[in-house]
């Protein structure tokens, strides 16, 4: 039956056609927003693990009390030791210390007195022991004028703060702080390079300085306010593992000053940005599957009376009304795969096209406080490819159900006298 109901959809393309080319559409953009929100949901993660939470953040229950602050001076102690036992215990990952501080930051004349100031965020990382933090933070690609610090004392500052302030590479500029233990720190440092994130959150006043000479200005001897830790590649289940572990093992509640290990998730806010992302692409293809619905039963209720004649004809000749209300069914099965295969085909082109192309969104972000990068692409996964099934095939299905309901409203009295005329 079913060849026989294909090969007549093929011959009667005013039966196909208008429910494919509607069902087709609605797949292409299911495709294509699928894949546009796993790309943003990746952006998501990518940027703020990079800059902020890392796949796992270890901290003192102190400093995680009041992180928006990033208080160092609750921050960890014998960092070297620590890093050394977390390679050891978990080897998978890579271990890396970061400072956050904020500051003035000064730029003096020839005289020593100051022409312009602005405030900085600054990034403690390590820029001179592995290449892993210049790696992880791009900082060649983010580089767009000067170079990378190449010894103690040199630093990179955003291209914002730098044009805002009239700063240029080799200035000599003055970072003003508090220490540790709360008292003032001053220090001088030589501007070799200016970056470009393209995060507006970290082009706005962005300062990164190798962490040894943030240890010695801001008074934090093998200290750090963090230890990030990264796996290969990001995975939540692992990462939720690996924090139950370790919390079990060093988190102490009495003490305050104990360590406590935090997945990604569980981090700035992101379950809930996450989990609203997710929300809203169930809504997505829920809208979707009822328009298209809606749509289609209204096409079947048209073709129906189109149909009126055939199927007389077809109860007539005793076909039963549940026979026919069946084979409806099952063409629009066949209708919604066909669609569902073509649209998936040209949403997927778009998709691609979106994936290695994107688009720079940093005009419509130049007030996010929130860290996102400003370039958008789609991401491609192993479900773009089924996902237009779901509404593609279901909302073909219950187009076909509430429309075919008419056919149990014929009259078969009235058979023989609408052939006659």
């Amino acid at each position: 039956m079913i060849k026989f109901l294909a090969k007549g959809l093929l011959r009667d393309r005013s039966r196909s056609l208008f429910p494919i080319m509607i069902i087709a559409t609605g797949v292409i953009f299911t495709v294509l927003m699928y894949s546009w929100m796993m790309g943003f949901t990746t952006m998501f993660i990518r940027e703020n693990a990079r800059f902020e939470t890392g796949h796992v953040k270890i901290i003192t229950r102190a400093y995680n009390d009041l992180i928006d602050q990033k208080p160092y001076d609750l921050g960890l102690m014998n960092v070297t030791e620590k890093i050394e036992m977390l390679t050891s215990e978990y080897p998978q990952m890579h271990w890396q210390p970061r400072i956050y501080f904020g500051g003035l930051l000064d730029l003096p004349d020839e005289n020593g007195e100051t022409l312009s100031q602005g405030e900085v965020i600054g990034f403690g990382v390590d820029l001179f022991s592995d290449s892993f933090e210049e790696e992880l933070l791009n900082l060649e690609e983010a580089l767009s004028n000067g170079n990378l610090p190449t010894k103690q004392g040199e630093i990179l500052i955003s291209s914002e703060v730098a044009e805002k302030l009239g700063i240029k590479i080799n200035d000599k500029v003055t970072i003003i702080g508090s220490t540790m233990y709360g008292s003032m720190a001053m220090n001088n440092f030589t501007v070799s390079g200016m970056v470009r994130f393209g995060v507006q959150a970290m082009d706005r006043g962005a300062v990164v300085v190798d962490i040894s000479d943030v240890r010695s200005f801001l008074d934090m001897e093998d200290s750090a306010s963090e230890i990030l830790g990264f796996l290969p590649e990001y995975k939540e289940r692992p990462t939720f593992e690996i924090a139950d572990v370790f919390n079990a093992k060093y988190n102490d509640e009495n003490d305050e000053f104990s360590d406590i290990m935090l997945p990604l998730r569980k981090q700035s806010n992101m379950e809930f940005m996450l989990n609203t992302m997710d929300d809203r692409l169930g809504i997505f293809i829920f809208v979707f599957i009822f328009i298209m619905s809606l749509v289609l039963w209204n096409s079947g209720l048209m073709n129906g009376i189109r149909r009126y004649g055939e199927i007389g004809v077809r109860l007539a000749i005793g076909e039963s009304k549940g026979h026919i209300y069946r084979s409806l069914i099952v063409e629009s099965i066949l209708i919604g795969i066909a669609a569902t295969i073509i649209g998936t085909a040209i949403g997927l082109v778009f998709s691609y096209l979106l994936q290695y192309k994107g688009f720079d969104m940093g005009s419509l972000m130049k007030d996010a406080k929130i860290i996102m990068g400003s370039t958008m692409r789609a991401q491609v996964t192993p479900v773009s490819y089924y996902i237009g099934f779901i509404p593609g095939v279901i909302a073909s299905v219950i187009g076909a159900i509430f429309s075919g309901i008419g056919i149990y409203k014929r009259n078969t009295a009235q058979l023989f006298k609408e052939l006659e005329t």
